[in-house]
């Protein structure tokens, strides 16, 4: 019983943790750029085929593959964000919303165009599967993996945002963009970098993720709401808030489609709506 729910908690934790990664990018533009991008998951979408087409069509190792992937969605991003987004920034969110939406159906159908409707198959590498021995108990290699790599990922987001000078940058263009730009500080393309920043971050968790989610072209569109709840729950613009929210919400989907599979996606929802009558502005909040 005890390693059983030892091993509920550990997939949570793991699969958690993949949420946040993609997330956090989605955080960042709602709570600091405020402009609601639905689309942000076929940013994790294109990380992903990325990877698997680097795996599997060119032999390229799986390590390697995932900073090709973050770089890959970090530039399309770039690109989408210079060319279609910032004309939408002072749009009303409706019109983000729309516009959001009508980008990831364009994503989707690409992708069905170039990949096919199917799954994609990718192959880990033998050092990350079967299981590893942790605290007497066994664990996926894999998850224990993705755990790690979000810890380091997670710590170098903070000491970006907090520690660097275009972190702080970042938090001079959201609070106020004139005194920002008075101060000397080219605003535009701060607000670029962040947007590339948060593409490529999914971009690396959609790479990750194929093993535990699954990829095919519906992806954006199937974890769209997880994404935005993690985001709702957590808090948008902070970092902690979302990474809270997802082990949690994590945690309990998974232990709930373990222990109440009749009732399956339910539990989170649930836990969603608890969540936000108690914290309606997120676990974590912004500050100012």
């Amino acid at each position: 019983m005890i390693g059983n729910l030892f091993g509920v908690l550990f997939d949570g934790i793991a699969y958690g943790s993949l949420l946040f990664l993609i997330s956090v990018g989605l955080s960042v533009t709602m709570g600091m750029m405020n402009f609601i991008n639905l689309a942000h998951g076929a940013f994790a979408m294109l990380g992903g085929y990325v990877c698997v087409t680097l795996l599997n069509r060119m032999g390229v190792p799986f390590l390697a593959s995932l900073p090709l992937a973050f770089l890959a969605a970090a530039a399309v991003g770039l690109v989408l964000e210079r060319s279609l987004y910032r004309r939408l920034y002072k749009a009303s969110h409706l019109d983000q919303v729309l516009f959001s939406i009508g980008l990831t159906f364009m994503a989707v159908a690409g992708a069905t165009w170039m990949w096919g409707p199917t799954q994609q198959p990718v192959v880990l590498p033998d050092w990350l599967r079967g299981q590893v021995s942790l605290l007497g108990l066994d664990v996926g290699a894999y998850r224990l993996f993705l755990i790690g790599v979000v810890v380091l990922v997670t710590a170098a987001l903070g000491l970006l945002i907090e520690r660097t000078r275009f972190g702080a940058q970042i938090r001079a263009s959201v609070d106020n963009q004139v005194a920002a730009a008075g101060l000397g500080i080219n605003v535009s393309r701060v607000f670029s970098l962040t947007f590339a920043l948060g593409s490529g971050l999914a971009g690396l968790g959609g790479g990750l993720g194929i093993d535990v989610l699954g990829l095919d072209p519906t992806f954006p569109v199937k974890y769209m709401v997880y994404f935005l709840l993690v985001v709702a729950v957590g808090g948008a613009g902070t970092i902690k808030g979302p990474l809270l929210a997802a082990i949690i919400l994590g945690v309990f989907d998974v232990a709930g489609k373990y222990y109440v599979p009749q009732i399956g996606a339910f539990v989170i929802y649930g836990l969603m709506v608890v969540l936000l009558i108690l914290f309606p502005a997120g676990l974590v909040r912004r500050r100012g």
